[in-house]
């Protein structure tokens, strides 16, 4: 059985785990992701929805049709990215309680990429999303 992968906000109110392995591990250059975070991309490990439990009050925002983002709505944290017709959740890397456990095997959305942001780490870029 693959190790636990948990994580949690900054003030603790929200946690979350699960024990399976990760669907992929990307880093999203997209403008929504850009504007949720509060950072140039964002970085996250997605695993199936239905394996990840989560405890604490977690606030939900649609940040488009099929997206809805999951935050702590005591200290703000964002924690995750929901696509429920799709089961899947990605798990916002800075939240893991071991965020060097994982790194984004590529970078999509570079196409909304910020310009000062040069990309030297030799993964696959992807203008949207990777081909099917």
């Amino acid at each position: 059985m693959p190790e636990a992968i948990t994580g949690s906000c900054l003030c603790g109110a929200c946690s979350y785990s699960t024990d399976v392995e990760p669907i992929d591990i990307r880093a999203c250059h997209c403008t929504l992701c850009q504007k949720a975070t509060g950072a140039p991309f964002y970085a996250r490990v997605r695993v199936p929805l239905d394996t990840v439990e989560i405890s604490g009050p977690v606030g939900w925002y649609h940040s488009s049709p099929e997206l809805r983002r999951g935050f702590c709505p005591k200290c703000g944290t964002s924690l995750f990215s929901e696509r429920a017709s799709a089961n899947s959740i990605g798990l916002c890397m800075g939240s893991l309680d071991d965020p060097d456990r994982f790194k984004p095997t590529e970078h999509i959305w570079v196409s909304k990429k910020q310009a000062w942001l040069n990309l030297t780490d030799d993964l696959p870029c992807y203008e949207e999303f990777p081909p099917a």
